[in-house]
């Protein structure tokens, strides 16, 4: 149980520490354009201390939940003072603008990377092969024999072969790392494949394997033994022979790690992409979980679920998956934080690009700029939005409280 509430800690510290470099992350790009950043704390509610330095002031909030950075004149509707006026973040040109409001995703980008890198070089990356079929390649050969249950399967994994116990594949000439190619002339692609021709012969049969650069024909003396199957106990071929497992995790050097890194960020991104596509679609699920239906894994999570499996996976030792949802989740508030939905990040995005586009095309037909757009006039819009991120919210919270998702 102590394990398991560190987990939480560490995960839920982790979260705060992301957000709040998020908003760290509009600070300094903010600064370095010359635009005027009144205030930078971390956290929320009453202020526990702060200081000024130059023309900003830093603090800590008593609610450690992510943070904020105020910037003068973010909109023109925003009130400034007459020495803010100039550096009114909306004077300033549109790339610039756009630079500081993507800064905090970037920010969850660079911190998901650098957490994937840092993995790479010590406990080493999930490796995608691992997932594939397993390759019709031999570990090692046994002996055939029966087991009429699945835990006298489990139990002669872990012992030696009796002796005089017949091993058909080690008889025949096989040997660990030969890849079988055909069992009885029917071509094989995958340990499945060729477990299932395995199971369906019996007697003398040809096996075509690949062992380097040869190419042999080995004839096998296939017995019949009674085994357990998830359908039942049935009579099937055996020819005592057990797959070459890859390794689930595969760890890099300095350099490679760049690369391998990288490409695990892509896919990475291409899973939150799908995830956020799904997203409106899977939200009955969640409804559903909370009254008591089976909660689907592929459900979204709150910070609350999210810090759940953080603390779970560290009470199971599993630190890979730790550092693997840190990542995940730092790329999807990315992501999901430059979408153009007001008052996100990227809904601001989207207006600052529709003056630039406005402004072009009231050029070329010999108009004066439009000016800044009135926000007053999305406050709608803006309102439905947070309702509704609101609700989810909720909804994700809830489930994840009531109705957990867990490891399995």
């Amino acid at each position: 149980m102590l394990a398991y509430i560190i987990g939480i800690v560490l995960f839920a510290l982790g979260i705060c520490v992301s957000v709040a470099l998020h908003e760290a992350g509009h600070m300094v790009t903010a600064k370095a354009f010359g635009m005027k950043v009144r205030r930078y704390f971390v956290g929320f509610g009453p202020t526990v201390f702060s200081w000024r330095r130059g023309e900003t002031e830093y603090g800590l909030k008593w609610i450690p939940l992510g943070g904020f950075c105020d910037i003068a004149g973010m909109t023109a509707l925003d009130e400034v003072t007459p020495d803010e006026a100039p550096r009114a973040m909306w004077r300033f040109k549109t790339w610039k603008r756009t630079v500081v409001m993507s800064a905090g995703s970037i920010t969850h980008f660079i911190l998901g990377f650098v957490v994937l890198y840092l993995m790479a070089l010590t406990m080493g990356l999930p490796n995608p092969a691992a997932a594939a079929p397993t390759r019709p390649v031999l570990d090692s050969t046994s002996c055939a024999r029966s087991a009429a249950t699945k835990e006298q399967v489990q139990a002669q994994a872990n012992t030696a072969c009796p002796a005089g116990a017949p091993a058909p594949a080690a008889e025949a000439g096989l040997r660990a790392g030969d890849k079988v190619l055909a069992v009885g002339g029917k071509p094989v692609s995958t340990w499945d494949d060729m477990l299932a021709a395995v199971q369906a012969t019996s007697g003398r049969t040809v096996f075509e394997v690949q062992r380097g650069a040869e190419q042999l024909w080995l004839v096998v003396d296939v017995p019949k033994v009674k085994r357990w199957t998830p359908s039942g106990t049935k009579e099937v071929g055996m020819i005592g022979a057990s797959p070459k497992q890859l390794p689930l995790t595969v760890q890099y050097g300095p350099v490679s790690a760049i690369g391998a890194t990288l490409g695990f960020t892509g896919s990475m991104f291409a899973e939150t992409a799908q995830r956020l596509v799904q997203f409106p679609e899977r939200i009955p699920a969640v409804v559903t979980a909370i009254f008591g239906g089976e909660r689907d894994p592929n459900t979204p999570v709150s910070v609350v679920g999210a810090s759940r499996l953080g603390g779970e996976a560290v009470e199971q030792g599993i630190w890979i998956l730790f550092f693997l949802l840190l990542a995940s989740l730092n790329f999807f508030i990315g992501v999901f934080n430059l979408l153009p939905l007001l008052p996100l990040d990227g809904g601001h995005i989207a207006v600052v690009w529709y003056e630039r586009v406005r402004d072009w095309i009231r050029g070329l037909r010999g108009k004066a700029a439009g000016g800044p757009v009135d926000y007053t006039k999305l406050s709608g819009i803006t309102m439905a939005l947070v309702l509704v991120g609101g609700a989810v919210t909720l909804l994700t919270v809830t489930a994840d409280i009531v109705n957990p998702i867990r490891l399995q």
